[in-house]
């Protein structure tokens, strides 16, 4: 693989990986070697030009262990708020645009998607009845395991193009597969038109493994079948590095050519994982049922 910045192309990058630390690690130097320079929207002046590639990601067993990378930007509180606002929408109240606010979350767009004509006017936000797309790529893959047609997008083109923080996953593909024992798997494709991959990447691939797991014991309590996760894909239109993260992420890059990915990851059920997660959802709960009683 060659970089081809000289070219204007922008490098298309495909990786497989065991497991989720590994596949970051491996997109991380990856783009960091290869990636094209090119100026983002959100570049100040003095800031280097970002390194961008498009990359496909095939994680092959998502749920192997070690599934927790120790050093992506963040830790087990924020990933643990991330998760269970990508898939129990708890942070969905925060989605006012007429106040200035958040004009979407991704588990809105997914369970409970609703075309606006204007995202400013909550006159006219909502005229259409709102779809629980996951809730059909389940009851479709229950009916037709073969069916091609298990997807949820979140684009909006009524909305998005008004905001300046438009959706960066786009859609998600689900299909039903049996391996050679008869045994059905759940493979999801997820694909996303920028994403950041030093700050985002990590955490978004943890949350929508979490959802296809979610979505495969959903299909195996309905259609009476045991469905297991499989494999996960990852496509990106425009994965890149920033040029303001530049610092922090040689520090990086130098950490992971050192050695094997293993040093630098943990078992979900690391007992200081398991601690700090479990911690976070304590507060993440009484959080929650503070702003309820606030809504009284």
């Amino acid at each position: 693989m060659t970089p081809t910045a000289s070219t204007g192309d922008i490098p298309a990058i495909s990786i497989t990986a065991d497991c989720l630390p590994e596949a970051w690690e491996k997109c991380v130097l990856a783009v960091w070697d290869n990636g094209l320079e090119i100026r983002t929207q959100y570049d100040k002046p003095e800031d280097a030009s970002s390194k961008d590639a498009t990359v496909m990601v095939t994680v092959n067993h998502p749920f192997t262990e070690p599934r927790i990378h120790k050093n992506f930007p963040g830790g087990p509180a924020e990933l643990e708020s991330y998760r269970q606002e990508v898939v129990n929408g708890i942070h969905d109240h925060w989605i006012d645009p007429a106040a200035g606010k958040w004009t979407y979350t991704y588990h809105e767009r997914l369970f409970s998607y609703c075309v606006v004509n204007d995202i400013r006017n909550a006159e006219t936000r909502r005229p259409f009845k709102s779809v629980n797309q996951i809730q059909y790529i389940i009851d479709t893959l229950s009916s037709t395991a073969h069916s091609r047609r298990a997807q949820a997008i979140t684009w909006m083109p009524t909305a998005d193009p008004q905001t300046d923080d438009p959706p960066c996953l786009q859609r998600i593909w689900c299909r039903l597969a049996a391996d050679k024992e008869g045994r059905w798997l759940l493979n999801m494709n997820t694909h996303w038109r920028s994403r950041d991959l030093y700050k985002a990447w990590f955490m978004n691939v943890y949350a929508l493994t979490e959802l296809q797991r979610i979505i495969s014991e959903a299909i195996s309590a309905k259609a009476g079948v045991v469905v297991r996760v499989g494999r996960y894909v990852d496509i990106s239109d425009s994965l890149h590095i920033y040029g303001s993260y530049f610092d922090d992420v040689k520090k990086e890059v130098e950490k992971m050519r050192g050695g094997s990915f293993h040093q630098r990851a943990w078992s979900s059920t690391h007992p200081a994982f398991e601690i700090m997660t479990l911690e976070a959802r304590e507060k993440l709960a009484a959080d929650a049922d503070w702003y309820a009683r606030a809504r009284e």
